[in-house]
């Protein structure tokens, strides 16, 4: 977009030559200045970033000769954290405020935002992977299905970058994502902090996800007193939100000057760009999106004008005017009364100063995003999950679970889920995996009810939990996403026809018709999780009072995260020394296809298994026949089935034993075809029963996995179970040098490892209607006793899948996990056992 993310014209210093010249004497001899060798580096390293208590670093330290033979220049913890404090290059240091309401004094510690996001932005290992200025991306030649994945290609970013152009050209947007959540660090006595962490959208995504990058950034502990001296409950609630403002207001109060004008900011590059900070996305919970808005409870805090029995509708509803909010707020001169009624009229609580009410080009209704974690799993689905336990009972349902078969990627609950208690956002996402296919062939226990709607009710919810969590979507995968809420909500009545609810006026369900259109404007829902700030509380909050004596923590806090910050800081410099200073490049390098990798160990886990032991073990009854059928196939390409068979019959195998491997690891690239998306680790075990350490016996394990039909010419495309076909793995084996240069008259082109499977039918042209899941059933050989099994190469084995019994109307008590993939008949293909599935299979 015109001039966007141009340089103005000046350089400065790349970052890390300026952290060079800010270290003090002997760092152009020593990599590790000021430690004196790489020893004192590493031993430093280690004690505040593996948190070893500062008496514990003492103590080692203290050891007679310990420090004389490391020639360390620090006797004890004071004095290395003077090394950190005074020798080591500044970070965005911490200042105290205070603010006075209702006769109490609350203290807290913040950051200059501006200096913590030019310590983002010029951080040199985020350098070649800034985004500067908005983009358009699409699917197809004629742009008409447009992608969304990373803040840059939302439409928000297009709409302010428009914005800032309009007062004055070749402006650099820095999308500021600010996120709070109160936590508890004691586990007695309810002591809780108030951390507010910032970040910025030009770092991509898949680096800020990971908080060993540093892409995320504590700016402040907020006052958590509740302000018990005040009786009256709404006059302690409307001071607890002034308290919240005013912090944040006074913290972020530099953003709006510098967000109206810009100011010039490095890259870590050196090149020099006006930035207009601006806050674009706060991330929360519901309290907290409440809180920043100023709502109330059983309202939509994205400016829905709705009535709380209006909740539960699956429609559209009329925005809230947003210049008259901000036309309320500014009558707060005209008195008291005036100012309540004003703010009631647009239906606000009469909050002093909201902190974002001078913030430029900023909505706060706007900014307000999807909550994946609190608003799906820990909201939908959770209320999903109950509703389904009151409508069959919680004995069959734990049943099923406790006899559902294994897989690498699904968490056994062997008692069921009635028992869990305090259940996990973890623990939800593990429910999802297999929570629809319980709920087959399960009557209602109503007479005459159907439960067909309850299985379209679940499905919709599930594939609207999966989709709202895609890395990458198109205008085609959001009308998906709107037809699965749909789905939902056309079938959701059952609910209130068993008696289980006497409405759905949940916010949280209304929140759902959000995803969509945020997603449009801030990216994919990746971009703003709560999860990260969930997992940024223990680096910042809980490992930082665990370093403190517990008396008068937040100092202590805010000067261990300082000193970690610098080591990090400082060891991402010794590693760009250590790699001979390259230069910092303006774009990262184009990053390759990512490809399907598969793995199996080096040695194997057994090195020699007879066909006796091969058969009582592994239950691969049939290894020597069908191993010579192979053998005769791959030596005699021309020959067909029936000439096959008849040679095996006579041949004789050159080998009487093979080597065994209990285990196969697959790493999928995303199934989208987006190369910045985590891969997805799978494996399939193919193990006999054993005794544990603890003399216990184990009983067996044989993964069921999708595998390849199709020729290995045409074997490109992993996405999709067309050409595939459902098999047990019940062994992976190899042969020794010495049996294959025997066995294949090309011992070079023969595979070097193999799976003995038994196959599942094929799959139907269409999946089963209602739950859209594929059936399959045991495939048998002609005669109907003998199961239906090959030799095929390892490299044909795609993915392990997840297969759930069709339990009937009632699971079979003597079912196991161990024991149904050989006891039941007909099975239904799990797509919900992660993200990859998904996409492969639906």
């Amino acid at each position: 977009m015109g001039n966007a993310g141009a340089p103005i014209g000046q350089e400065a210093r790349p970052t890390y030559q300026a952290y060079r010249d800010s270290l003090r004497g002997g760092v152009a001899n020593n990599v590790y200045h000021p430690f004196s060798h790489q020893v004192a580096w590493d031993i430093a390293d280690w004690a505040k970033d593996r948190g070893p208590t500062s008496t514990a670093v003492t103590d080692l330290l203290s050891i007679k000769t310990v420090v004389d033979k490391l020639d360390l220049p620090y006797k004890s913890s004071k004095e290395l954290n003077a090394i950190i404090d005074n020798q080591l290059p500044s970070r965005p240091a911490f200042k105290r405020q205070r603010i006075e309401v209702h006769g109490e004094t609350f203290e807290f510690y913040h950051r200059d935002p501006l200096e913590c996001i030019k310590a983002l932005y010029g951080d040199p290992t985020f350098a070649p992977h800034l985004a500067f200025a908005p983009q358009r991306h699409y699917e197809d030649e004629d742009q008409t299905i447009r992608i969304y994945n990373e803040m840059h290609t939302g439409k928000w970013w297009w709409r302010t970058q428009s914005a800032v152009e309009a007062r004055e050209p070749g402006g650099t947007i820095i999308p500021v994502l600010i996120s709070t959540d109160k936590t508890q660090i004691t586990l007695f006595r309810n002591k809780s902090a108030y951390p507010i962490y910032m970040t910025i959208g030009n770092i991509p995504k898949d680096i800020r996800r990971k908080p060993s990058r540093g892409a995320q950034i504590l700016i402040g502990y907020l006052p958590t007193s509740r302000l018990t001296h005040i009786k009256n409950k709404d006059t302690r609630r409307r001071a607890l939100a002034n308290v919240y403002h005013a912090c944040i207001g006074m913290i972020f109060a530099p953003l709006e000057e510098a967000g109206l004008h810009g100011i010039p900011l490095a890259s870590g590059d050196g090149v020099i760009r006006r930035c207009h900070p601006i806050l674009a996305a706060f991330v929360g919970d519901y309290p907290e999106q409440c809180l920043v808005v100023g709502c109330k409870n059983m309202e939509c805090p994205q400016a829905c004008i709705l009535d709380k029995d209006e909740l539960g509708d699956y429609s559209t509803f009329e925005d809230r005017n947003y210049d008259d909010i901000i036309e309320a707020l500014q009558t707060i001169d005209d008195g008291p009364l005036e100012y309540i009624a004003a703010c009631e009229e647009v239906g606000i609580k009469p909050i002093f100063h909201p902190f974002w009410e001078n913030l430029p080009y900023c909505n706060i209704y706007q900014s307000i995003t999807p909550d994946v974690l609190h608003q799906l799993y820990q909201g939908m689905v959770k209320h999903l999950i109950q509703w389904i336990k009151k409508a069959y009972g919680a004995e069959e349902i734990d049943a099923r679970f406790a006899r559902l078969p294994p897989n690498h990627n699904l968490r056994h609950f062997s008692n069921g889920i009635s028992i869990l208690s305090r259940v996990s956002g973890q623990e939800h996402k593990d429910i999802c995996r297999v929570l629809l296919g319980v709920i087959l062939d399960l009557p209602l226990p109503v007479p005459g009810m159907n439960p067909t709607r309850l299985v379209l009710a679940a499905r919709g919810l599930m594939d609207y939990l999966y989709m709202a969590q895609y890395p990458s979507h198109s205008t085609t995968t959001l009308e998906y996403l709107d037809e699965a809420l749909a789905k939902f909500h056309e079938n959701k009545e059952i609910f209130i026809e068993l008696g289980i609810r006497l409405n759905f006026n949940l916010p949280k369900l209304h929140s759902l018709l959000h995803f969509s259109p945020k997603i449009k404007l801030f990216g994919t829902t990746d971009n703003y999780s709560t999860e990260y700030s969930e997992r940024l509380h223990i680096d910042f909050t809980k490992d930082a009072y665990r370093a403190t004596n517990h008396k008068d923590e937040y100092p202590q806090m805010t000067l261990w995260l300082q000193r970690r910050e610098k080591m990090h800081q400082h060891a991402l410099f010794i590693k760009w020394r250590l790699a001979g200073e390259p230069p910092i490049h303006h774009a990262a390098p184009p990053m390759g296809p990512r490809r399907f990798r598969m793995q199996i160990a080096r040695f194997p886990t057994d090195k020699s298994v007879t066909f006796d032991d091969a058969s009582r073990f592994y239950g691969a009854k049939h290894l020597k026949l069908l191993m010579s059928e192979y053998i005769v196939r791959h030596n005699n390409p021309d020959y067909t089935p029936a000439q096959v068979k008849q040679v095996a019959a006579q041949y004789t195998l050159p080998f009487c034993s093979v080597a065994a491997f209990h285990r196969v690891k697959f790493w999928h690239p995303d199934a989208q075809g987006r190369d910045n998306i985590p891969e997805v680790l799978d494996v399939i075990h193919a193990r006999p029963g054993y005794v544990d350490t603890q003399k216990r016996k184990q009983p067996g394990r044989f993964d069921t996995a999708l595998i390849e039909e199709r020729p290995e010419e045409e074997d490109e495309d992993r996405r999709g179970i067309q050409g595939c076909r459902v098999g047990q793995v019940r062994m992976v084996f190899s042969l020794s040098l010495r049996a294959n240069e025997a066995a294949f008259r090309d011992p070079k082109s023969s595979p070097t490892h193999f799976a003995y499977v038994e196959w599942f039918s094929r799959f139907a042209p269409s999946a089963e209607p209602n739950h859209d899941m594929y059936k399959v059933s045991r495939a048998f050989a002609r005669g109907g006793d003998v199961r239906l099994a090959s030799i095929i190469p390892v490299v044909k084995l795609r993915r392990s899948v997840h297969l759930i019994p069709k339990f009937g109307p009632e699971a079979p008590r003597e079912w196991t996990m161990a024991n149904v993939l050989e006891l039941c008949k007909h099975f239904y293909l799990n797509p919900f056992t992660d993200r990859h599935a998904y996409i492969t299979m639906y």
